[in-house]
């Protein structure tokens, strides 16, 4: 993990970024006013609960959603100044793969079942960088070597069912790295592996940072591993951002309830004995039936008729950390 947030010009800026569905049932919201910046060598972690809007924003990143469903109501996504949002497909397809790329949850679907992995990684690496059959084969060799694959020349002729989920996922992450991405979005990389072989695909992602000096923005709902990969985190919660901090000061200090309830779930290390796990009542609200005012108020043990009524604003509560809570702001407003 680096140190801090990093200075300098963001790579890339969000801005109050909101996404609708057409559904038979009218529009719903699925995102609603999420903003952040990333900076080069930076790693930003994006956490919440299935439904939160995660994967969402995560492919309205690069408008991977299908516009006859999707609506993009207002906001800005801005890499390097060029706003992706009104970008036409043929610059689209520019960036996606070798500005931008993206790195899925389940590598079995993101890989073509028919094709030799030589053939998906020599794709990107002949229409972005227009690299002869012979250029791109040699490339694709050093890419699986650099992602830790046995024998890589050998397994360019291989299919994706002939790898384990560990090396598929590996090879994931070397099409996602062909073109030396500005950008990585890793959305749950490590979601559909076994406990050792996260921890090889996260030590991977952070040596791949490192050499390639690249931005990450990594979407999961373990706190552990953003805990250990992040410099910043930012918490949804019903597609809103509810909490964004660095990532030492939300452990240390998390203000809004929902945070502290993930806070609260996570299994205690050593030998601490716990009759029952603590577990935020309910569920996630289906945007067909959102409740008034603040969403999180069905389930929050701190809510109050102010917060049926009243959609909570982000509010400072400490350098670079925000939090859109009623009673937060309530509290930094006496401590002030």
């Amino acid at each position: 993990m680096l140190m801090g947030t990093l200075r300098g010009t963001p790579l890339l800026s969000v801005r109050d970024l909101s996404v609708q569905f057409r559904t038979d049932q009218g529009l719903i919201t699925a995102v609603d006013g999420v903003s952040f910046d990333l900076r080069a060598g930076q790693t930003l972690g994006i956490v919440g609960e299935s439904g939160s809007g995660k994967s969402v924003t995560a492919m309205s990143l690069l408008r991977l959603l299908p516009p006859a469903t999707t609506r993009i109501a207002r906001g800005e996504i801005l890499l390097e100044g060029r706003d992706i949002i009104k970008a036409s497909e043929s610059e689209l397809e520019r960036i996606r793969g070798r500005d931008v790329s993206i790195v899925f949850q389940d590598p079995m679907s993101s890989l073509n079942p028919v094709l030799t992995i030589g053939r998906q990684i020599c794709e990107p690496l002949r229409l972005h960088l227009k690299l002869s059959r012979a250029e791109a084969k040699e490339r694709a060799v050093d890419l699986l070597g650099f992602v830790g694959i046995p024998s890589p020349r050998e397994s360019l002729g291989s299919y994706p069912h002939q790898l384990s989920g560990g090396q598929r996922q590996r090879v994931v992450i070397a099409m996602a790295l062909a073109c030396r991405p500005k950008v990585l979005i890793a959305d749950e990389p490590t979601t559909a592996l076994d406990v050792t072989t996260q921890a090889q695909i996260l030590d991977l992602l952070r040596e791949l940072q490192s050499k390639l000096h690249m931005a990450v923005i990594l979407i999961t709902h373990d706190l552990g591993v953003v805990a250990e990969f992040a410099d910043d985190v930012l918490v949804m919660y019903a597609g809103r951002m509810v909490e964004k901090s660095p990532v030492s000061q939300l452990f240390a200090r998390a203000r809004h309830p929902y945070t502290q309830g993930l806070l609260n779930s996570i299994p205690p290390f050593g030998d601490q004995e716990l009759e029952k796990l603590p577990a935020i009542n309910g569920t996630v609200p289906s945007p067909f039936a959102m409740p008034s005012g603040c969403a999180f108020h069905p389930r929050c043990t701190f809510a109050s008729s102010a917060c049926l009524e009243a959609v909570p604003e982000l509010a400072s509560c400490g350098p670079n950390h925000v939090a859109a809570c009623l009673r937060v702001t309530e509290l930094e407003r006496m401590h002030a």
